[in-house]
């Protein structure tokens, strides 16, 4: 019985070790990316009478730390909003832009507006009148400073808490200034701010991702993803699923993707809640792509709606890191 004991608590303890395990980034030992390893699968076929090995590659989600912003510099005069080694500042109005969203504010690079302070990166939305816009926020990217294919993108943030907010972390191909949106594909992290809508969940909890890809691509696509929605405008179409959070704008949540050549799978909190698989065509998903990051006011995810009596609110990211 003994012996038998001692077995068990050894083969036990294999398995927890085994195991992975979220710690800070200091441990290096959160799981995630995409691991493009020398590991090959032998697939062996028969062709008349001759038999032959073809390699195909595997690919395992390892902890390799490529790319990350921790904020943990604070603005200050003379110190810019975010470092620009990592970030572009975006600085034109909707209408001037390269977005058409029913958008409301105007993108500066005020610290008013955007400032890292207290180890978080905060980009607040205001009321007041700038440049023919009644509000102002804050956008920025990575756009020709850090751009990748494949890997877990993460980041934990804590939601602005009003109505008619549209706070997004997203990505698009980099090759959008070639051959412009959608046909560069865009990849939705997280949107929040659509629960005024009469046509999904009303619910102050709801956030949202999605797969953007030109009107062309791949078929309608198929997942057992509750809440799955599938759009062709004719322009573009698009893959959506929605969950519910609690307490989105008390407390700090953690959105990821994990993208592979196979498929991208959407996680809030380490739950996934929603795959794209990618079957025989992988364009434009197979390119490089860059990071964003913004907090709109109104817009079309909003029913063009805002609260009344909005002076300002707070988008607080914690911190945003790429594995590969």
């Amino acid at each position: 019985m003994k012996s038998y004991l001692t077995s068990v608590f050894f083969f036990l303890s294999l398995l927890i070790s085994c195991g992975g395990s979220k710690t800070n980034l200091n441990d290096s030992l959160l799981t995630g990316a995409v691991n493009q390893n020398n590991t090959t699968n032998q697939v062996s076929t028969t062709n008349q009478g001759n038999t032959s090995t073809t390699q195909t590659p595997s690919y395992s989600f390892g902890n390799e730390l490529v790319w990350s912003d921790e904020f943990d510099e604070d603005s200050s005069f003379g110190i810019p909003a975010v470092s620009p080694d990592k970030w572009n500042i975006e600085t034109v109005a909707p209408d001037n832009g390269s977005w058409y969203n029913g958008e409301l504010q105007y993108y500066t690079d005020k610290q008013d507006n955007i400032k890292v302070e207290d180890g978080l990166l905060k980009i607040t939305a205001k009321r007041e009148d700038f440049q023919g816009k009644l509000y102002t926020s804050a956008r920025i990217n990575t756009q020709d400073k850090f751009e990748f294919t494949y890997g877990r993108v993460e980041m934990r943030a804590k939601l602005p808490n009003w109505e008619g907010m549209w706070p997004a972390f997203w990505m698009l191909g980099a090759n959008i200034d070639d051959i412009s949106w959608p046909n560069c594909g865009e990849l939705d992290i997280l949107e929040h701010g659509d629960y005024v809508k009469d046509s999904t969940n009303n619910d102050p909890g709801l956030i949202s991702s999605a797969v953007h890809y030109g009107p062309q691509d791949y078929s309608r696509q198929t997942t057992s993803v509750p809440g799955k929605l599938f759009y062709d405008t004719g322009q573009e179409r698009f893959v959506r699923a929605e969950k519910i959070i609690v307490n989105p704008f008390e407390e700090y949540h953690t959105y990821a993707i994990q993208w592979a050549p196979d498929k991208i799978q959407f996680f809030v909190d380490e739950e996934m809640y929603f795959e794209f698989p990618m079957q025989s065509q992988h364009s434009p998903f197979d390119k490089p792509f860059f990071l964003l990051l913004n907090l709109a006011v109104g817009g079309h995810w909003t029913d063009g709606y805002v609260a009344p009596g909005f002076t300002s609110a707070t988008y607080e990211i914690d911190y945003v890191r790429v594995y590969q």
